[in-house]
């Protein structure tokens, strides 16, 4: 098994291409070795002393280490890691809720223009933020403002709040007018 690294954006995190699917519908992130126990593969990652958060896409997994660790020592112990769990058979996620967004919130009478900010995130800037091993996925809209959660790569990336301002929140202004303000939960 060959499983292909990048690098991302963010310096504290890199992304691991295994050449085979990791999560057939959705994305799910550990921040912590607690939550980890959703996904054997997470689990196991948070063992290897350094790994602070993992990361799991359709064709990917990141793992983001603390800031005393190096990628040099890391490295190896992760790429193993991921080529014991695709030999093991073991499912990438214990329970298969597990990889279930989280609860919408916004008014009915906004259905419409969540829609439109919803279609412009899957088309346009998952498909990029994922290329650097991230996700962004809508929490809510209220007056005029979007929460969005940055996930994977893209939370606590020093250019995220570039990506946001600069990037998500002029695409969304250029074709919902109603959206004044785009800001991370």
């Amino acid at each position: 098994m060959f499983i292909q690294t990048e690098a991302t954006p963010n310096p504290a995190t890199l992304k691991f291409i295994p050449g085979r699917p990791v999560l057939s519908a959705g994305t799910k992130d550990f921040r912590d070795a607690e939550a980890a126990a959703a996904s054997p593969l997470a689990e196991h990652l948070f063992t290897i002393p350094g790994v602070v958060g993992v990361f799991l896409g359709a064709d990917f997994v990141t793992v983001s280490k603390n800031e005393g660790s190096d990628w040099q020592h890391l490295k190896p112990a992760i790429l193993g890691a991921i080529m014991e769990h695709y030999v093991s058979g073991m499912p990438m996620l214990a329970d298969a809720s597990a990889g279930e967004p989280g609860v919408e919130e916004y008014d009915e009478a906004d259905g419409e223009i969540v829609n439109t900010i919803k279609e412009l995130l899957e088309t346009r800037v998952r498909p990029a933020v994922a290329q650097d091993g991230g996700d962004i996925t809508f929490q809510s809209y209220r007056d005029g403002v979007v929460f969005l959660h940055m996930r994977g790569a893209c939370s606590g990336c020093p250019s995220s709040t570039a990506t946001l301002k600069n990037g998500i929140e002029n695409l969304l202004r250029h074709f919902v007018p109603e959206v004044q303000e785009v800001r991370p939960v």
